[in-house]
């Protein structure tokens, strides 16, 4: 439903809540009863995914979506290593844009004359069980609120089943991304700029350093599978001679496809037509990347500007340059 999520326009309305593809019928309640940040909702999905597509741009697999195929396809739906970070920037991205919504949305939480948030409504916030912390990045809320809209789906399933486990441990593990690397910001205040006395808030990471995260988090995730301690079940490393995971770390419970060849059956695009680097020995390398069935070189034209010059005042002008590179794309 994250990509399916992602694509809708502005959620305004209880209708359009019935109409969002992949929720489960406790999700659609929750948007018709939070209408107000399901955009941020919305948003944060859409974010992900772009986030996503950037950090394994170079890789067989890129975060790329099927059309005729729900959410990722269904390459992403039997506990593989790409689905435990599928669930890592959703969760977290979700309590990000929540939570920026918290304290940009005057719509949403109001101003007094001073110019100061007030805090956003009393039903909404104790339905959640936290309070108002002021101008900082009400990350409390955007957990809770992610909590209660992501893990429901899970839950709903019973919790003792792997891939819920699974998504369970690995939402939170998204989570602990925003919280881990939260920082406090200043603004100094006094005569001509001078920093008499300051200001600070804590503020959320940008999520591109959550996606550097992200990425390794993927590469060293941990294959599990389920075991029972006394009555709970709980996800263990599939090597015992592994080290066992943390809270901080992500688990999937089956291999990854090679995602060499198309295949619409399981949603997997394959690398045909995939841009690669000839020269590269590492994944993004037309060896590895087209999987031994070779590559086609083009010649292209590019324009880039060039020998630009300042001229008083005040705008730079600059010549056309025309140069000629390779293009090289797997078979």
């Amino acid at each position: 439903y994250l990509a399916k999520l992602s694509s809708v326009g502005s959620i305004s309305e209880e209708e359009t809540c019935e109409k969002l593809k992949g929720l489960i019928q406790r999700q659609v309640q929750m948007c018709k009863r939070n209408l107000e940040v399901m955009d941020s909702v919305r948003r944060g999905a859409q974010l992900a995914i772009e986030e996503c597509q950037y950090q394994f741009r170079n890789r067989r697999w890129n975060c790329s979506t099927l059309d005729t195929l729900p959410v990722f396809g269904k390459v992403v739906t039997q506990g593989e290593r790409e689905d435990a970070l599928l669930g890592f920037p959703h969760s977290g991205q979700q309590d990000r844009g929540v939570a920026r919504q918290l304290y940009f949305s005057k719509h949403r939480a109001g101003e007094d004359k001073w110019g100061r948030l007030l805090s956003p409504p009393s039903s909404l916030l104790s339905a959640l069980g936290f309070q108002w912390s002021g101008c900082s990045d009400n990350i409390a809320y955007g957990v809770a609120f992610s909590q209660s809209f992501v893990d429901v789906r899970e839950r709903s399933k019973g919790a003792s089943s792997n891939r819920a486990l699974m998504n369970l441990h690995n939402n939170e593990a998204g989570r602990k991304a925003i919280l881990n690397n939260m920082r406090v910001e200043c603004k100094c205040h006094g005569v001509s700029g001078s920093c008499e006395f300051k200001t600070c808030w804590k503020a959320m990471p940008p999520f591109r350093k959550v996606g550097n995260v992200l990425k390794e988090k993927f590469d060293g995730a941990t294959e599990v599978e389920q075991s029972e301690i006394g009555s709970t079940k709980v996800l263990v490393p599939k090597n015992s001679q592994f080290k066992p995971h943390t809270d901080e770390d992500l688990v999937y419970l089956d291999s990854s496809p090679d995602f060499c060849d198309h295949d619409l059956k399981n949603g997997v695009l394959g690398t045909s037509g995939r841009q690669c680097n000839k020269t590269s020995k590492a994944i993004d390398g037309c060896e590895l990347m087209c999987c031994g069935r070779g590559f086609h070189t083009d010649e292209v034209e590019v324009v880039e500007r060039c020998s630009c010059k300042f001229h008083w005042c005040c705008s730079v002008k600059c010549k056309p340059c025309h140069r000629v590179v390779e293009i090289h794309t797997c078979r």
